[in-house]
């Protein structure tokens, strides 16, 4: 095994970013980072009939939205250069070679119906299916009537028998596993190309990879690599395993749970910040030394370690992301918060795709009004529905406010100050907000709050003379007027 620290993220390129999948690269990443070692970006393409044309590509923006950054890739190269398995198949067939050569490795002929057929009589047996090694020792005759029949090969590891494997986890301590549960199983399939689980042991070799950090689900291929490092005579490298991600109902995730949203690139495309998905994603299944949960990058590479990634189940908790992208969104730069919610309202038909300098500014400071209470761009719309619609239904308890007898005298001293200004502004609003409390005396919650539910509807919301300099002079003294 390398001194060095070298990890890797290997992907297959089958779809878009998934959390369980950002959160691998993330534990790599910080884990590299701390230790000061080299963070390796992997393609692993042989499983050929479930590749996405664009989905390498994609994989590689949403790490970079992240700010995920590596080492050596398919995109920057590096020493052990090609990065994807599909341009490694000669090193591939070299491994092969040599282990069909050392009896390790063998091939065999069985169909898809022999196999399934012997699995069914495994079952009905009430034993756990595995290959039985029918084809472990088959004769240069045999191969050569099987071939006859057309018959293609796929070659299979020889597990050794009655054998312990231990995997040494930093997260699990020593797992072990028994041979007898495992079966021969296929290193490469009848077209040539190598699994998964081979081709993955070669690369980390050939590497110098000396962690493998992934999720829980990859355990069960973990004994498999461990026998072919064995095999080879090569040193295992550390193993951690973190936990599996569980939805609010604590069940596994699954990509087609709709009650979640989870992939990388749907929360870019609703406006989260980046540093906060991050943030989230990095507290699922492992623990900072402190009490603080709000971490920068930075923060979290400097306190990551695998002695603090944990093996209890991590449960994705929607409403905490929420949470955490608002305490980002509140710090964040306001023409970065306008730059994510904007699209938002004109996707949505509020605003025009093509807009005045005025309108601009309109949408800037409508949108600046509601950064405090943006959870992410997209809940822009929701937010500002009362400045796109003409009447307003008012609920009972809005009812109940307007009931209250000084509301009338209210309402109209306050339109007829507004009927006087020249200059709408928020500042211009507070003034005759002012006015209305001296000429009437009435102040406090009932000054304030018959104007905020006359002109929003609302009980609560942002700054009230920011709100109504913002819905407009006209639209605030209609809805007055219908009122009274």
């Amino acid at each position: 095994m390398s001194q060095e620290v070298r990890v890797r993220f290997a992907p297959s390129p089958t779809g878009h970013l998934h959390i369980g999948g950002a959160r691998s690269a993330l534990f790599n990443y910080l884990f590299a980072r701390n230790q000061k070692g080299k963070f390796i970006v992997r393609i692993e393409d042989t499983d050929q009939a479930r590749n996405v044309e664009t989905a390498t590509e994609k994989l590689m923006e949403s790490l970079k939205w992240l700010g995920i950054e590596w080492d050596e890739s398919v995109d920057l190269g590096g020493p052990h250069a090609p990065y994807q398995s599909m341009e490694r198949l000669d090193i591939y067939n070299k491994h092969v070679e040599q282990l069909l050569s050392e009896g390790k490795a063998y091939h065999c002929y069985m169909t898809e119906e022999e196999l399934e057929k012997e699995r069914e009589q495994q079952r009905s047996r009430g034993e756990t299916p595995k290959y039985s090694g029918r084809d472990r020792h088959l004769t240069d005759e045999q191969k050569r009537a099987y071939e006859a029949e057309g018959r293609k090969p796929v070659v299979r590891f020889l597990v050794p028998e009655s054998q312990e494997i231990v995997v040494d986890d930093a997260v699990r301590g020593k797992v072990t596993f028994e041979s007898e549960g495992i079966g021969d199983f296929v290193i490469v399939r009848q077209d040539g190309i190598p699994t998964y689980n081979f081709a993955v042991v070669i690369d980390d070799q050939l590497m110098g990879i000396s962690h493998v950090i992934r999720g829980e689900e990859h355990l069960s291929n973990a004994p498999r690599q461990v026998l072919l490092f064995e095999a080879f005579g090569w040193s295992t490298p550390k193993f951690a395993h973190a936990s599996l991600i569980l939805n609010e109902d604590r069940q596994k995730m699954s990509k087609r749970d709709e009650s979640i949203i989870q992939f990388v690139e749907q929360y870019r495309d609703l406006g989260y910040l980046p540093e906060a998905i991050v943030n989230f994603i990095s507290l699922l299944g492992w623990s900072p030394g402190g009490e603080e949960e709000i971490l920068t990058k930075d923060q979290l590479i400097e306190q990551f370690s695998l002695d603090r990634v944990i093996k209890a189940p991590a449960v994705f908790d929607t409403q905490k992301l929420a949470w955490m992208n608002n305490q980002y969104m509140k710090e964040a730069d306001e023409d970065r918060v306008v730059w994510l919610a904007l699209p938002h309202l004109v996707k949505a038909g509020r605003l025009p795709e093509f807009m005045s300098e005025k309108q601009k500014q309109w949408a800037y400071d409508l949108i600046v009004l509601h950064q405090e209470k943006m959870s992410y761009g997209a809940e822009i719309v929701e937010l500002t529905e009362l400045f796109f619609r003409d009447e307003i239904d008012y609920n009972e308890e809005a009812k109940e406010i307007l009931a209250e007898e000084q509301v009338p005298e209210v309402l109209a001293a306050f339109k007829n100050k507004l009927n006087e200004l020249d200059s709408f502004t928020a500042d211009e609003v507070k003034k005759s907000l002012k006015a209305v409390q001296k000429e009437t005396g009435h102040k406090g919650k009932k000054l304030f709050m018959p104007v905020r539910v006359a002109v929003s509807g609302q009980m609560h919301g942002p700054d009230l003379p920011q709100t109504i300099a913002l819905l407009g002079k006209s639209v605030v003294t209609k809805r007055l007027e219908n009122l009274l």
